[in-house]
């Protein structure tokens, strides 16, 4: 964590939860204008113990958003620049001789951090980015026949530019699947732009920025919000929603069992992150574009192209209990 943050560890009573969430999100929507419905959404997914991926187009704000989230959440933060000769031992560590002793010591890596900024990602090799796959799956990592822990709690949260922009390697399937959710900040409306244009800067605003919540009290909130109750009209729901992808002409890929495990660990999130008493509808087809948009495979023939388009298609064509 960067010097001039303080963390206050709070009591985990109900009202201290309250507290320190909607601290969080006000404080979070202080730097990042506008965008309160993609804010809650990041909460939710570190919540839910998730990994977040942001595209955008550059500037529009993914890597401050990141460091926000870590200021916020009085996480340890290290940023990884993804380049084209980036290696996998820059991101995890290696090795190295010590004369003095004869033996091999090892260097950690940027990986070792709680929250990690993947900037750019996909500007990467595959072979740097498969980097990142042991991290975000097991929470650990192997260098040299041995296996080192991560520290507790561990995010990835990382930015990626439009595939369609020069010097970009798209992600394979299987890291796709790795981040619980994929968001779009996008533009600011006119009364947001000229709040960026004409006020305080940002990255200044940023260092301001005192955290609401402790490493060891964030773990108690996933522990929460991982135990909201979901009824079994609800579970329904989201079985029938992902039926539906499995079965529509529409979709050559729909989820798999590990998407819907994401599902519902994110309607739970969201669930507590707006203080419902339990899940209810609204809050799975909140999170439900988030998680399923970049698991899901259109078919040639559809038309509906974009993950948006196609996950709204999945939420309209399924009854809500």
């Amino acid at each position: 964590m960067a010097s001039g943050s303080r963390i206050e560890t709070l009591p985990l009573s109900k009202d201290a939860k309250r507290v320190s969430l909607d601290t969080a999100r006000k404080a979070l929507g202080q730097i990042i204008l506008g965008k309160d419905h993609q804010i809650g959404l990041a909460l939710s997914c570190l919540l839910a113990r998730g990994h977040l991926l942001i595209e955008d187009l550059p500037g529009l704000g993914k890597t401050m958003l990141a460091q926000a989230l870590a200021r916020v959440l009085g996480l340890s933060f290290r940023r990884i620049q993804f380049t084209s000769d980036l290696l996998p031992a820059d991101i995890i560590g290696v090795s190295i001789f010590k004369q003095e002793s004869g033996e091999f010591e090892f260097q950690p890596g940027p990986i070792f951090s709680q929250l990690i900024l993947a900037d750019e990602v996909n500007r990467a090799t595959p072979k740097a980015q498969s980097a990142l796959l042991e991290a975000m799956e097991e929470y650990q990592v192997s260098v040299d026949g041995n296996t080192r822990a991560l520290p507790k709690p561990f995010f990835v949260v990382a930015t990626q530019n439009p595939a369609d922009q020069i010097g970009t390697f798209p992600l394979p399937e299987s890291q796709l699947d790795r981040f619980l959710m994929r968001l779009e900040i996008g533009y600011p409306n006119a009364e947001n732009e000229r709040e960026l244009l004409v006020g305080k800067d940002r990255r200044a605003m940023l260092e301001d920025v005192t955290a609401t919540v402790a490493p060891d009290v964030l773990l108690k909130l996933q522990h929460a919000a991982s135990g909201m109750h979901m009824s079994d009209p609800l579970v329904d729901y989201i079985q029938e929603l992902v039926r539906f992808t499995r079965e529509s002409p529409d979709i050559e890929i729909g989820l798999s069992p590990r998407g819907a495990l994401a599902l519902a660990a994110a309607a739970k999130a969201q669930a507590f992150v707006n203080n419902h008493a339990g899940v209810y509808p609204d809050d799975i087809q909140a999170v439900f574009a988030a998680v399923a948009g970049h698991r899901l495979k259109p078919a040639g023939n559809t038309s509906f192209r974009s993950a948006a388009e196609l996950s709204q298609h999945v939420l309209d064509s399924v009854a809500i209990p």
